[in-house]
This record gives C-alpha cells, structure tokens and sequence, in this order.
C-alpha cells in the first residue's frame, strides 16, 4: 500500500494525539500484540531464524536500514519480500550489478515533446521511490551507484537536477551482501555502512528447521506470506518507540558502551591495541531506538540494559574495523564487543 508524504505526516500526527490521549501501556500492549501477528507470519514462511526476523522488525521499528549478510540460500532475499508482505508495504527490488548506474535506482528524466511542438523535462520516478527497497547483493555495485542511497537513506528524499523529491513514509532500506564471493565486488565504505541501523547476520538454520523447510518447500503448494500489517500501523508504531521512557541507568550503559570501544586514552588494552577506529554517535542513537523497539516487541513499556546488551553485536560490529595485530592474533570484532559486553551483564 502506498502512501503519500502528506498523508503520512498526518497519521503519524494522529498517532501522536492518540498516545498523548491515552495511557502509553495499553498502546503499547496493543502495538506488541499486532506485530507478535506479523512475526507468528513470518515465521511461517521463513524457517529457523528467529533472531533474524527480530532484529528486522527492531530495525523497522526504529525507523532504521538494515543490512543483511550471509550465504547464498539462507532466505535473506526471501525473508524482505516476505515482510514486505505481511507488513502491507510497498516493496520494490533493486539487483545490484557492476553495470547499474545511479538513475537505475533514482529515475531519470526524459525530453518529451508535446502536441503542440513544445519540448519539456519530465522525471521519471526509479524504483527508490516506495516503502521498502531490497537492495539485492548491493556491494556488487560501484561506489557511485552505492552513493546513489546516502542521501536516500539519511534524509528520506533524493534530489534530482537539482529539485528534491521526498520519498513515500515509511521509508526502509534492507540491503543483502554474500561474504563469499568477493572478487569484483565494492566493499561499503564506512560513511554508508554506519547509515545502516544494524548489520543482521543470517547464519544456518538447526536440523529441526532445515528438516522443516526441506518438507515445506518440496511437498505440494509452498505457503506464501499474507498480509497483517498496513504502513500506518508500522508509522504508528514508530512514533510510539520514540516516546517510550529509557531510564539512566540504560542511557548510562549505551554510552559507556560505546565510548569504550572507541581507541583512545580512555579505552582499555584490548581496545587500544586492536582497533582501528571505533563506533561514532549515531552508534548510539542507533541503540537508543533499537532498545525501545525491542522492549516493545516484547511486550515491555521499557527497555532494560539487557536490552542494550542483546543488541550491541548487531549495532557495533559494522561500525569498527580490527588493525593488523587483531587479525594476526586471531582477534575478532564479535569477541572484542563480547569482551566490552561483560561489565554490564
């Protein structure tokens, strides 16, 4: 369902009338029972991930673009069209190649010539222009292709030759990347990989999934996705993440956090030594949504610093890089941010 920027602003201004006139708990019972709907639906095509599908509906509700990363067969292609679907969005799909080019993902425009012999620019609309983009395999791109997004993604409007066009609300990008493969591909630089609320690892389904999907995917009709959401829903949700209370202990975990995996005279040696640049500020508004969105998901009023804990993998570890002395020792990213994790467990 497509909605128009207008229209949009005014649900979401309604949303906010509506939390302002009632208690907050029993919204937030309401929207928490709506979206246990849309991942029970999901769940019903998309085996054995379940954390998956969570933090892809964490980063929706924050507002937020994700990435996905994983090997071939693993759904993730699946899995976006599949929320797209049961969250009532306009979807569309961008195949990154080393060929595409940026009014490939923007529009362009055209020369028309009228009836009456005059001649005119009209701007033809490029698929960037819906609810929810997959961008398919996107470090298959060049960097100028890939810039094509930054502005998209950031500021939720592109400008043409000079003329801004907003883009439909709510607006979400979910990118996919195989880490094989990676002769001929572009690695994301790190300006565009921290527009990304969260780099969601897609890793094996268990036996008992495998074994699920084997038998669902070969045996008769294959389910498809149905539809239990609508954009407003998913706007209205939104407005309500942003109002949900955080409390100091939890803003005070976020930033220790964060602060502590950046590489300065603060940090501590394993951090000092290992990394080479660290999380900057928009790690931590990054977290301050995501929290909130998933105490919501998971029927809380609040979020808790477990809550930062949990999701401090998904929002860190596209925002650091290792020196030569991590990868030479055998260091990585995800053991460096559990090492930074254990004070606040």
């Amino acid at each position: 369902m497509s909605m128009t920027s207008a229209a949009a602003d005014s649900a979401t201004a309604a949303n906010i009338d509506r939390f302002d006139a009632e208690r907050p708990e029993d919204w937030a019972d309401e929207i928490a029972a709506k979206f246990a709907k849309a991942r029970e639906a999901i769940s019903s095509v998309i085996f054995g991930q379940p954390t998956v599908v969570d933090q892809v509906l964490i980063t929706l509700l924050s507002g937020g673009n994700g990435l996905l990363i994983g090997l071939p067969g693993l759904a993730k292609t699946r899995l976006v069209d599949t929320l797209g679907t049961v969250l009532g969005l306009d979807t569309k799909r961008i195949q990154f190649t080393p060929d595409l080019m940026p009014a490939d993902i923007l529009g362009s425009e055209v020369l028309e010539e009228s009836d009456d012999g005059k001649r005119a620019f009209r701007f033809i609309k490029g698929p960037v222009f819906c609810q929810l983009l997959m961008a398919d395999e996107i470090n298959r791109a060049s960097p100028r292709t890939q810039s094509a997004l930054l502005q998209a993604m950031q500021e939720r409007h592109v400008t043409i030759a000079g003329q801004r066009f907003d883009l439909p609300r709510p607006f979400h990008v979910l990118a996919t990347q195989n880490p094989l493969e990676q002769e001929g591909t572009y690695p994301l630089p790190e300006a565009q990989l921290d527009r990304f609320l969260m780099q969601i690892d897609v890793g094996y389904p268990d036996r008992a999934a495998e074994e699920r999907m084997l038998l669902a995917t070969t045996v008769g009709d294959e389910r498809e996705a149905v539809t239990v959401l609508d954009s407003d829903t998913l706007l209205q949700a939104q407005a309500l993440v942003r109002r949900l209370p955080v409390g100091e202990k939890v803003v005070s975990a976020i930033l220790g956090l964060v602060r502590s995996a950046r590489p300065d005279s603060d940090a501590n040696d394993t951090v000092r030594n290992y990394v080479a640049w660290g999380p900057g500020p928009r790690a931590s508004q990054a977290f301050m949504l995501a929290i909130r969105a998933r105490a919501l998901l998971q029927g809380r009023f609040a979020p808790s610093v477990d809550d930062v804990v949990a999701l401090a993998p998904p929002i860190l570890r596209h925002r650091m890089a290792l020196n030569f002395s991590a990868r030479a020792e055998g260091t990585n990213v995800a053991q460096v941010i559990d090492g930074l994790c254990e004070e606040y467990r």
